[in-house]
């Protein structure tokens, strides 16, 4: 008997992260060139986790951040709304701040590839990802310096990603 309550028990601790919710976006230059994806999923420790693998961006360091509506649509991708914000302040460096949406700058190396992996934990995939009107991956052309409201003069939008439930 005492082996089946630990096992109930077991059960019980993993059945949320078999049932995390997780979302990715296939990501397009403005030019409608494929650069690569990024997905998020929730964690069973309650964060989520963004996972970015790009190509063919111009060298140097990229802003990058979730915005509100799942529309790439734009020919400057402003579509995709403003940052997933929440009722905070833009960046780590306000006293408010961040958004949910608000990531590290993204350093893309001389060879067009930037990759990396962010926890976000004030973020949950279905509730800010996957809602009515979706959301977006967004790649800026500028640096993200963490303070400026609303989005860090970050500058243009140079790449777009809409999530979708993953498969």
């Amino acid at each position: 008997m005492k082996s089946l309550t630990l096992t109930a028990a077991a059960l019980c601790v993993l059945a949320p992260a078999l049932h995390a919710a997780e979302t990715s976006a296939e990501v397009q230059g403005l030019d409608g060139t494929d650069l690569g994806a990024v997905s998020v999923r929730d964690t069973p420790s309650g964060m989520a986790l963004a996972t970015v693998t790009l190509m063919n961006l111009p060298e140097g360091i990229h802003a990058i951040h979730l915005h509100e509506t799942g529309d790439c649509e734009s020919d400057d991708f402003s579509s995709a709304g403003g940052h997933i914000a929440g009722d905070r302040s833009h960046g780590v460096l306000s006293q408010d701040g961040p958004h949910p949406g608000d990531m590290p700058n993204l350093t893309v190396k001389e060879d067009g590839v930037g990759e990396v992996e962010v926890f976000l934990p004030l973020l949950e995939v279905e509730r800010d990802l996957l809602d009515d009107d979706g959301a977006a991956f967004v790649v800026h052309d500028g640096i993200d310096d963490y303070e400026s409201q609303p989005s860090g003069d970050a500058g243009g939008r140079i790449a777009c990603g809409a999530f979708s439930v993953a498969e």
